[in-house]
């Protein structure tokens, strides 16, 4: 039996998380039935409402919930902490506004167990891909720091931002050795980069793509600023 971890990051979601978390629990609960093969962590990073006490009474509710409180802001912070704690065979994490559809952790979960792939991410870039909702500024901003991405690190993969990707938990280490290591977004990102460094098999999920952009806090020229230092950053640990 193949077992998994779904971390959920979460920052001040007391209006959504407990109707998120049940849907989730629910799907999974469904397509593996089988008693102690998969968690979903909620991992908080630095709430300041009511999310942790909903998460806490989760995970009360609900044998496969655990609550992480992680000690400071970071969504790579949360996947870390959750990741290095992990004894599950797969780990990997979706967005709480579940934005990618659920039946895609399918397709994941099969390519890295009967398939041979050790990281699987979504592309909403992908030629079979729907995106629905998504504003323009939005659009235009994820293809150009996509477009940045492959002409400065000469990565080859679509889309480093979008936030669903499982990967084989062996080969945590090697990628956060590799420079996978950024406490914010910017991680989901340095997870693909340093798996294309090492020759790990990767494989991109064409998926369907609902924008939540009533819940959407991103601020798109800070958010940029921060990548593009940290695309340096990571550019002095290519090998």
């Amino acid at each position: 039996m193949t077992t998994f971890d779904v971390t959920i990051p979460v920052l001040n979601e007391e209006a959504t998380l407990q109707q998120q978390v049940r849907t989730l629990h629910q799907f999974l609960q469904l397509h593996f039935p089988t008693p102690g093969q998969w968690r979903i962590v909620i991992a908080d990073n630095g709430s300041a409402d009511r999310t942790p006490l909903l998460g806490k009474e989760l995970a009360e509710a609900l044998t496969e919930v655990v609550f992480l409180k992680v000690p400071r802001k970071g969504v790579g912070l949360a996947l870390k902490t959750s990741w290095s704690q992990s004894t599950a065979d797969i780990v990997g994490y979706m967005d709480l506004d579940l934005a990618t559809g659920l039946p895609h952790f399918l397709e994941a979960f099969q390519a890295l167990t009967e398939g041979g792939y050790e990281l699987v991410y979504a592309s909403r870039l992908h030629p079979k891909s729907r995106v629905i909702n998504r504003p323009f500024k939005r659009e235009v901003a994820s293809r150009g720091f996509n477009l940045l991405l492959k002409a400065y690190l000469g990565v080859k993969f679509s889309d480093g931002m979008c936030g669903f990707k499982w990967l084989k938990r062996d080969i945590f280490q090697d990628l956060y050795e590799a420079g996978a290591q950024n406490d914010g977004w910017f991680f989901s990102t340095e997870l693909l980069t340093t798996a294309e460094w090492l020759g790990k098999r990767i494989f991109e999920l064409p998926v369907t793509w609902t924008d939540d952009v009533s819940s959407s806090r991103v601020e798109i020229l800070p958010l940029a600023k921060r990548y593009i230092n940290a695309m340096i950053a990571l550019k002095k640990k290519q090998p």
